[in-house]
């Protein structure tokens, strides 16, 4: 198991701020964020290519923090792969067994092609790889030395997005395979949601969210992780009694109680929220001002209220643009945020709270 300690890293700036979390062996854990939030330091602090500035790194109960990344025997994948151009197949994920000075060399690399699915690959010139093979490479030079923890920083950003598609399913089933503990680093949350076990939403060097990916999109926890996974239909609310909100659309009356009586609340609304038919007492009318189908669905932007709301309505043909439509909204896919957090599944169903 690894364990971060309350582990802080500043350059001119503060990087990472007192981080702690765990991840537990076998484990595949995602550090999604946006560019810049401290998700490739947090990976080099943890491989000992960085010193913190205080915290601890803990492996197996063995405190790392000042181990060479040597002595570490961690392996480390990059998105560049960084494969040796001057080296075939073979030669590139025999590099760290041949540093590790291991025995049956061919076996181990011939067991990892075969893992990878580059059986008989093993003489083809690096240069000559697509770019999903040249993948497979650099993850089969990766798995070679049998890591104690394998961290991947972006390891498909420079592929396109069918192939990171495929390649992320593959990625996830192989260390599954293998029972490997991985930190893959990501900001994408399709990547983040089709690796992970469990996710850390990583916000300016703070931790916002640890979930599984379920839960992560179920149940944002904050504001900012919500609009990060791409909801856009945050807005102000008032609370009025246990169960009535005064909100930019009228008053609306929820399910649960939030017990925040006067206060001022952000509140989501899903964007699977709505439908063209009544199904409760809460429902919004405005002008269409853009369609967009999506294949299972056709994403709709309303203009309410002062408001513009995007929602996701599977429809046979959308309404057409300009027209003015009442959308019902489904109380269970609406959540409050309580001051900086959520009230975390007050208003969603029973099964997804458990």
């Amino acid at each position: 198991m690894l364990q971060i300690d309350h582990l802080s890293k500043s350059y001119h700036a503060p990087v990472l701020n007192d981080l702690s979390f765990t991840v537990e062996t076998g484990e595949i854990v995602c550090l999604l964020g946006a560019s810049g939030c401290g998700k490739t330091t947090l990976l080099r602090l943890i491989a000992g290519l960085e010193m913190a500035d205080s915290g601890r790194i803990i492996f197996d109960q063995h405190n790392l923090t000042h181990v060479p990344p040597h002595q570490r025997d961690f392996g480390l994948m990059f998105q560049e792969f960084a494969l040796f151009p001057h080296m075939n197949v073979y030669q590139n994920v025999a590099f760290g067994l041949k540093m590790k000075r291991a025995s049956a060399i061919e076996t181990q690399v011939q067991a990892m092609l075969n893992l990878v699915g580059l059986a008989g690959f093993g003489g083809r010139d690096v240069n000559s790889l697509s770019g999903g093979e040249r993948q497979r490479v650099a993850l089969a030079r990766s798995l070679a030395p049998d890591p104690r923890l394998l961290m991947l920083d972006e390891p498909l950003g420079a592929l396109d997005r069918s192939l990171r598609e495929r390649l992320m399913l593959e990625i996830r089933a192989i260390l599954k395979r293998v029972g490997l503990t991985a930190i893959y680093v990501t900001h994408d949350q399709t990547e983040a949601f089709a690796v992970a076990d469990r996710i850390i939403v990583l916000q300016q060097g703070q931790i916002e969210q640890i979930a599984t990916p379920e839960q992560l999109y179920h149940q944002p926890a904050t504001p900012l992780v919500a609009q990060f996974l791409g909801f856009t239909n945050i807005v102000e609310a008032v609370c009025l009694s246990a169960n009535t909100l005064e909100t930019p659309f009228g008053i609306w009356h929820l399910p649960a109680g939030n017990g925040l009586i006067g206060h001022k609340l952000k509140l989501l609304i899903r964007p699977e929220a709505a439908s063209l038919e009544a199904r409760s007492d809460m429902g919004l009318s405005g002008q269409v001002v853009s369609t967009l189908f999506r294949g299972r669905f056709y994403q709709l932007a309303l203009a309410t209220n002062g408001q513009i709301l995007t929602f996701e309505l599977g429809l046979a043909e959308p309404p057409p643009l300009g027209s003015q439509i009442t959308l019902w909204l489904e109380p269970t896919a609406i959540m409050l945020f309580q001051g900086a957090r959520s009230n975390f599944g007050a208003n969603l169903p029973r099964y997804m709270t458990k």
